[in-house]
């Protein structure tokens, strides 16, 4: 049984870094938990929807965490053009990120019809942006559409994309269910698709009733949950890391009206390192969480940080902190509760460079 092991650092396919306090708090931390490379998601308030807006977002992130590589994504919105898709892509942008309306946090500017979109697909597709779909479609209690069928009900939307684009990358994001999984991998290689931390680890029995473990889309069944665990125990070179890390302020978590969100920033590798073990495949850590994302993107870390290593240890008493302070000086900000708070780990961080 390994006791420790030594790996490229990671890259994060979604991850949201917010503004603010939050932004100066989370920043910082993504070194911390082992990643190099962050993929950056674009619904501020308010969003992120042209080129300019999100250099001037990249600028701030730079200035907090500079040994991160940051890849900046645009929000699908009417204001995006397949003009602006061209300057994005001049400009180093990597992706659009789409968001159907109301699903999650900072969704309410969200897609109700891609169609009238499919000029700026056309565009991305033409200049090599990857379209990055939140995979749900909103709640319907007359259709009988919840959180628990919203990401099975949003796949034939992925596959007449797919079918329309044929050449243009498209990442299914954060799935969470046997039939995303299933789809994924038979569209081919121009689809692919993120994985969470906490999806890896989660079923619905953990988040209903634990509201630092809700977030969108829900975790799901037992048997979705396996395909997850299946897809990258095998080593699917479609299937990458990516954490959706989201943090809120505890008090908006503990509400009747819980905000979405799981946060690993932090510690991502060290969770990893736990779900990889237990499931027995801690030999394809490396392949997920560090090069299947970047291929499949076709990107890399800036000069002098692509042959960056890690180091991780098993620590039995390896704990979790309960909370992260937002501000230092400002208390009224309140904390943010990361996943597995208080629980012990088992595994560190013992060099990150």
């Amino acid at each position: 049984m390994s006791t420790s092991i030594t790996i490229p650092s990671a890259c994060d396919f979604h991850v949201h870094l917010r503004q603010g306090e939050m932004m100066r708090m989370v920043t910082p931390k993504v070194v911390e938990g082992g990643v190099s490379l962050a993929y950056v998601m674009p619904n501020l308030q308010p969003p992120i929807t042209n080129t300019d807006q999100a250099l001037a977002y990249k600028k701030e992130l730079e200035a907090l965490a500079p040994e991160v590589t940051f890849y900046m994504t645009l929000y699908l919105s009417p204001e995006l053009t397949p003009e602006e898709v061209r300057k994005a892509k001049k400009a180093g942008i990597a992706g659009v990120k789409s968001y159907p309306r109301g699903v999650t946090t900072n969704s309410d500017s969200g897609i109700e019809n891609y169609e009238i979109y499919y000029p700026v697909f056309k565009a991305m597709e033409e200049e090599g942006l990857v379209l990055n779909l939140h995979g749900e479609v909103p709640s319907d209690h007359n259709a009988d559409i919840c959180v628990m069928n919203a990401e099975i009900k949003f796949l034939p939307e992925l596959e007449k994309l797919h079918n329309a684009f044929p050449k243009l990358k498209i990442v299914l994001e954060h799935a969470t269910t046997s039939a995303a999984v299933e789809l994924v991998k038979r569209l081919g290689d121009t689809v692919a698709c993120s994985v969470t931390v906490h999806h890896l680890q989660l079923i619905v029995d953990d988040w209903a009733g634990q509201v630092h473990h809700f977030c969108k889309p829900v975790a799901k069944y037992p048997h979705d949950r396996d395909a997850l665990r299946q897809v990258v125990a095998q080593g699917h070179p479609r299937f990458f890391l990516g954490t959706d890390s989201a943090p809120h302020p505890s008090h908006t978590k503990e509400t009747a009206h819980a905000c979405a969100g799981v946060f690993t920033t932090p510690l991502v590798l060290p969770y990893l390192a736990k779900i990889f073990e237990d499931i027995g495949c801690l030999d394809k850590l490396e392949g997920f969480a560090c090069q299947f994302g970047k291929k499949f993107y076709g990107l890399s870390q800036k000069p002098g940080f692509k042959d960056n290593k890690v180091t991780l240890v098993k620590e039995a008493d390896e704990i979790v902190p309960k909370q992260y302070q937002i501000s230092s000086t400002t208390a009224s900000l309140g904390a943010v509760v990361p996943f597995f708070a208080g629980k012990e780990i088992g595994w560190k961080i013992k060099t990150n460079f």
